[in-house]
C-alpha cells in the first residue's frame, strides 16, 4: 500500500485532517505537540468505479465511486530548525521516510504562529509557514548526506566507481531511490567530487523534490481571512483550501446516518429529521462546500496520489466477460499503478508467480489480447492469462 504523509507545524490542523480522512481517533487540542508519535491509519483516494457499464453493482462502491485504501502517516509537528533539535527534532522526518509524497498542512488562517502557539485568527502571515517544511526535509537529507560525503568521494576518486549507487545505498532509509539519485545528479550537471555545502544542500533540496513530491492543504480556510487564502492560492505551487474540521462533522454525521455524502462530493443529503441547532450547523457547513466546492480533504489525497504521483487505477479480474473473479464477485479489486505500467507489471503485483508465468493479458471492455509491454490506461478491467 502507497504511503502519504501529513506534516506541518503544531497546530496546523493536521491530526483534524488526520482523523477527517480516516475516521481514526485521535488526541486533538488547540496546543502545540498534541502528536508526539506518527499515527498510521487507512484512507483512500477516489475513482470512478467501472461497474456502472455493467447490468449490476459491484457492491464495493458507493454510487459508482470506488475508494481505494491508501496508507497515511499523521507526523508530529516540526517548528523552524527542528534538523538542528528545536521542538521534537527530526524525530517527524524519519517517520515520513515511506511517504512518497507530503500533504502539508498549512494554517492558512494565520491563527497559530512559527511554534504553533495560539495567537488569534490573522496574526501569523500564513506565506512564512510554507518554505519551511522544504528546507527541514532538505536539510535532513543533507544532514545524512553529509556524515559520510568526504569518506564516500575518497573512495570515488581512488577506485574510479560510480558515485550513484553509493549515494542510493547511503539514503535508502530516508526513501530516496535509485532514480531520483539520478536525476538529482543530472540536473546538477557538476562533479560531485567537487562539492562543497551549498552544492550539497542545493542537491538534497533537488532529491526532496523528487522522492517527497508536495501539496499544501490550506487548512481553516472557513476562518481564514479571505486575502490570506488569495495569497496562497496565488503561490506557484498545488495549493487546496482545506477545512478539515468541517470534513470530520460530515463524515462523523455520514456514519451515523444523519446524512448521506461521499467524501469529496460537493454536497450533502439530509436523511434525517434534524434538532434545529443540527441543521443549522450543517447548512453552515454547506455554505463551505458551496464555497470551495468541498472541504478539501479528498482532493488533496487525489491530487497528492494522481498527480504528484501519477498513479492509475486498475482493475484485475477473472473473468474478462462478466469482470469477476473466480468466486463471482464483480470487480474485486481497484490497484494503484504508477502512469506507464504494463499488463506484465500489473501480473507481478498479483503475484510473483503469476509475473514469472505470465502469457498474455485481455482487455475487458474489448476483449483484446494484450503483449506484456501493453501499457496500462487509468479505469482498465484486465485479466492476466498465465501457466499458473
Amino acid at each position: 500500500m502507497l504511503s502519504v504523509g501529513l506534516a506541518g507545524k503544531p497546530n496546523a490542523g493536521k491530526s483534524t485532517f488526520f482523523k477527517a480522512a480516516t475516521l481514526a481517533e485521535v488526541e486533538i487540542a488547540n496546543y502545540p505537540f498534541t502528536t508526539i508519535d506518527a499515527n498510521h491509519g487507512v484512507s483512500y483516494v477516489r475513482v470512478p468505479c467501472p461497474c456502472r457499464e455493467l447490468a449490476t453493482e459491484c457492491g464495493r462502491c458507493r454510487d459508482g465511486v470506488r475508494y481505494v485504501p491508501v496508507e497515511l502517516i499523521d507526523v508530529a509537528g516540526l517548528v523552524p530548525d527542528a534538523h538542528l533539535g528545536k521542538g521534537l527534532g527530526n524525530e517527524f522526518l524519519d517517520s515520513l521516510r515511506v511517504a512518497e509524497a507530503v500533504i502539508h498542512v498549512l494554517d492558512a488562517s494565520g491563527s497559530a504562529d512559527a511554534e504553533g502557539n495560539p495567537v488569534g485568527v490573522g496574526n501569523h502571515d500564513p506565506l512564512t509557514d510554507v518554505e519551511f517544511l522544504k528546507r527541514e526535509i532538505g536539510m535532513w537529507l543533507f544532514g545524512i548526506l553529509n556524515r559520510n560525503w568526504e569518506r564516500l568521494m575518497r573512495r570515488v576518486r581512488a577506485e574510479n566507481i560510480k558515485i550513484e549507487p553509493l549515494i542510493t545505498e547511503q539514503l535508502a532509509g530516508a526513501g530516496v531511490a535509485d532514480h531520483h539519485v539520478r536525476w538529482a545528479l543530472a540536473t546538477m550537471k557538476s562533479d560531485p567530487t567537487k562539492w562543497g555545502d551549498d552544492e550539497m544542500k542545493k542537491f538534497a533540496g533537488l532529491l526532496r523534490d523528487a522522492s517527497k513530491p508536495m501539496i499544501i492543504a490550506a487548512n481553516k480556510v472557513d476562518v481564514a481571512p479571505p486575502e490570506f487564502v488569495a495569497r496562497l492560492k496565488a503561490l506557484d505551487e498545488i495549493v487546496v483550501p482545506t477545512s478539515a474540521a468541517a470534513e470530520v462533522a460530515l463524515r462523523m454525521a455520514d456514519k451515523s446516518g444523519a446524512i448521506r455524502y461521499r467524501p469529496g462530493d460537493p454536497d450533502f443529503e439530509m436523511v434525517k429529521d434534524l434538532s434545529g441547532p443540527q441543521k443549522a450547523g450543517l447548512e453552515k457547513i454547506r455554505g463551505i462546500l458551496k464555497a470551495a466546492g468541498g472541504t478539501g480533504v479528498q482532493e488533496c489525497l487525489d491530487r497528492a496520489v494522481f498527480e504528484l504521483l501519477e498513479y492509475i487505477p486498475v482493475f484485475p479480474v477473472e473473468d474478462e466477460g462478466k469482470w469477476t473473479d473466480r468466486n463471482g464477485v464483480v470487480l474485486p479489486d481497484a490497484y494503484l499503478m504508477k502512469k506507464g505500467s504494463t499488463t506484465k507489471d500489473l501480473a507481478y503485483r498479483i503475484h510473483t508467480d503469476i509475473g514469472e508465468s505470465f502469457l498474455f493479458a485481455l482487455d475487458g471492455r474489448s476483449k483484446r489480447r494484450l503483449g506484456e509491454k501493453h501499457e496500462l490506461k487509468a479505469g482498465d478491467v484486465i485479466k492476466i492469462v498465465s501457466t499458473k
